[in-house]
């Protein structure tokens, strides 16, 4: 149960990523670009990833976690390329990918930067 409990909101994030991937033209904000998008997204899932690999919302996450929470999000991130590849009116993009990356790299490095913070404030 805890395993679900964990890792459900990882599944149910990246099937969102996925649905949104396989449509032609996926809703957002005007004033957000597409690579912002990209950015955006896969922070989140990022945060999300490393919160379940360091077993809670409020579990400490060291560097390490971090690595892998971030080897996750950004390996997703060339999967959904790929997937859309196949979806009509769109292609993969590297560019994409990269804004993938980046985004969960911020998104991994703010929750192993918190993690810094909140030992030292326990200290």
């Amino acid at each position: 149960m805890r395993l679900a409990g964990l890792w459900g909101p990882v599944v149910a994030y990246m099937a969102l990523i996925f649905l949104l991937s396989a449509q032609a033209k996926p809703p957002l904000p005007r004033q957000l670009s597409d690579k912002q998008g990209h950015s955006i997204g896969y922070m989140g899932l990022a945060v999300m990833v490393e919160r379940a690999l360091a077993g809670g919302l409020m579990a400490r996450t060291g560097l390490p976690t971090a690595a892998a929470a971030w080897a996750i999000a950004s390996a997703y991130g060339a999967t959904d390329e790929w997937h859309q590849s196949f979806v009509p009116g769109r292609s993969a993009d590297v560019l994409d990918w990269y804004a993938d990356a980046a985004g969960a790299l911020l998104g991994a490095g703010a929750c192993w930067a918190w993690g810094i913070i909140r030992f030292r404030a326990d200290v």
